[in-house]
């Protein structure tokens, strides 16, 4: 009996541990990823990233070299998107992650922010530099550790452009030139996610980010079922001041019209530091980033391999 014993408790055991294994928690994305990310991004050797500078060549380098890190492709021929405005060369950088189902690997998810800022502004104690880490190194960081997250795990049906545009502030032109130039292509877009201003989180709301155009998709239900808390909210603050229009988002709303939209946790009501040359990395707080960028990924995964597409426009 003492031997029968033995052999249930081991069985019992293996089985335990087995089930554990097969539980077993994928890796988060890190404090210490994000802020390295975002202190690369506003450091004064970039000078504000301004497109057509030398400084947003150095930031779409550093892009680059996450893409390639990872064994994340470039969508085009190369990484890079280019485009004019007048006398200035912009370029976006534009990556993919492959889905891996047959037919739904035709399907795709966008996932992007700007990476551009306005370069310098009036000057405060003798700093001119607007480095723009809530605007929007943050919503980069979000996008460039997703990336990785996602080009590693190698679960995704649908297939992921990476994107990250410049001309945002010179008035979206990098998004317009893509959301065009895909479309050409006939992409078959299901959604398009835009991270912007990700850095300071909200004091007084029961929700702890928005998605821009909120009443225009069920984008928000569909996420908080997936994330399992009512984490994305509705922002009376970003309707009247129409933030929808405001980012990188809208021109793919506005080709394909289809469920584009922004999430963010700053509708300017929390941050005093909008294009100003006090937008600093150390403004920002790095924990809130990481649980949104981390709260994020449960539900870039289920839009990424749900059978059908659950997010769908409600008005028009």
């Amino acid at each position: 009996m003492k031997k029968i014993g033995a052999i249930l408790c081991l069985i019992v055991c293996i089985s335990c541990k087995s089930s554990v294994n097969s539980q077993v928690k994928k890796h988060e994305i890190s404090i210490n990823q994000v802020k390295e990310d975002v202190e690369f991004l506003t450091s004064d050797e970039l000078q504000g990233r301004n497109t057509g500078t030398n400084g947003i060549e150095t930031a779409a380098r550093y892009i680059e070299n996450v893409f390639t890190k990872n064994n994340i492709k470039p969508y085009f021929e190369t990484y890079r998107d280019t485009f004019n405005v007048k006398d200035i060369v912009g370029y976006n950088v534009v990556g993919l992650i492959e889905g891996n189902d047959p037919k739904l690997k035709n399907e795709f998810v966008i996932i992007g922010a700007h990476y551009d800022h306005i370069g310098f502004k009036t000057k405060v104690d003798n700093d001119s530099i607007a480095n723009g880490a809530n605007d929007n190194a943050a919503g980069t960081s979000a996008v460039l550790a997703l990336a990785e997250y996602l080009a590693k795990e190698k679960m995704n049906k649908r297939s992921i452009i990476v994107a990250l545009f410049s001309g945002e502030e010179m008035g979206l032109l990098g998004s317009k030139h893509l959301a065009n130039k895909l479309k050409e292509r006939n992409l078959n877009l299901y959604t398009m996610l835009n991270f912007e201003m990700i850095g300071v989180p909200f004091k007084d709301r029961d929700y702890e980010a928005f998605v821009t155009g909120y009443d225009l998709t069920n984008m928000a239900q569909i996420m908080n079922n997936y994330i399992g808390s009512n984490y994305i909210g509705r922002s009376e603050v970003a309707i009247k001041y129409n933030l929808f229009k405001q980012s990188d988002n809208y021109a793919f709303y506005q080709v394909f019209n289809v469920p584009c939209q922004t999430i963010s946790s700053c509708d300017l009501s929390n941050y005093n530091y909008y294009h100003h040359v006090d937008d600093e990395a150390d403004k920002l707080d790095y924990e809130h980033m990481t649980k949104l960028i981390n709260k994020m990924i449960p539900a870039i995964e289920h839009i990424c391999n749900s059978a059908t597409k659950e997010i769908k426009m409600t008005h028009e």
